[in-house]
């Protein structure tokens, strides 16, 4: 067995903001830089933690992580809609691992998923069926988020079981953040109408996504051009975590707290979880080198922006 990762901040805004020629052309640099990793590493396998911006996961039974034995793309955002290649068995397996080493892990058959998962698959890979993937759903918008201990056990455990595989060439993908504060409801401040969606506002109209989509690139042409009410990016937040993901002692994050994570770096600096689980897998196979590292705070994308990679010294 071999493992190696990449995480990456993703955004719904890649296809329809337009930042400087010089910041797109930094990400997209970034972005190459990942695809040559992975094309190097020719992984035979990829577990993807991401959240969701619910589109798959909703008010009305909110896990905080899931295994999907099977898995489609709702084609949010213009990204691809269809059925991923999801080993049913491998995560069957998987999932039995996790139960077994005192980790309750909630399991979806019918898992959906959105840009948050699809986006990397589709940089990476061309495709969100190309490679086997193992989704798994960590939950990082909907309260009540569990300490952040409970995220880098989930990683240590999934890395423990894939390093059992003897034959597979595993990558894992961390995909969110970093600080950013798009406007996604808060079940607290929602109205009716919010909460409507938020409790259930599976496979809208069109008409009904095309809506809730402008709100967000409208909000990002505000936040652009300094008139968004939404929370301000936080680089220094941002390079603290990621220089304590390269440096291969996680336990820091387990001081960590959820409230003061939003106060810090915006409601949905939560989606960091899925670099904390993806980090703590890779280590649990031994230690590693972060091979590349980029970061840029953009606003026309609201998001801290960051790309890493890395692999397994040994």
């Amino acid at each position: 067995m071999s493992l190696a990762l990449v995480t990456m901040s993703h955004s719904p805004l890649l296809e329809f903001a337009e930042p400087p020629a010089e910041v797109a052309e930094a990400v997209e640099a970034a972005f190459d830089q990942a695809r040559r990793f992975v094309r190097d590493f020719d992984p035979s396998l990829v577990v993807s933690f991401a959240p969701d911006h619910y589109n798959g996961f909703f008010h009305d039974l909110m896990p905080p992580f899931c295994v999907g034995y099977a898995a489609a793309g709702v084609g949010d955002y213009g990204t691809v809609e269809g059925p991923l290649d999801v080993p049913g068995e491998q995560a069957e397996e998987l999932a039995q691992w996790l139960a077994e080493h005192e980790l309750d892990i909630a399991i979806s058959r019918r898992m959906e998923v959105d840009h948050g998962a699809v986006q990397p698959l589709e940089i990476l890979f061309g495709g969100i069926d190309t490679v086997p993937t193992i989704p798994v759903f960590v939950n990082g918008v909907a309260k009540p988020f569990v300490p952040m201990r409970r995220i880098r056990r989930l990683g240590e455990t999934i890395g423990a079981f894939l390093a059992g595989l003897r034959d597979e060439r595993v990558l894992v993908i961390g995909s969110g953040g970093l600080s950013h504060d798009p406007p996604v409801p808060q079940w607290a401040t929602a109205d009716d109408a919010a909460r409507a969606m938020l409790l259930n506002g599976r496979h809208p109209t069109a008409a009904a996504r095309d809506l809730r989509q402008q709100r967000v690139i409208d909000t990002a042409k505000a936040f652009a051009a300094g008139t968004a009410t939404i929370q301000d990016l936080n680089p220094e937040w941002d390079r603290a975590l990621m220089a304590v993901l390269a440096s291969g002692d996680l336990s820091p994050v387990d001081a960590m707290d959820p409230a003061r994570m939003a106060a810090d770096a915006g409601n949905s600096a939560h989606e960091v979880r899925t670099w904390v689980a993806a980090f703590a897998a890779l280590g649990a196979a031994g230690p590693y080198d972060v091979t590349y590292s980029f970061y840029r705070p953009i606003k026309e994308y609201i998001a801290g922006f960051g790309v890493m990679t890395a692999r397994t010294s040994s």
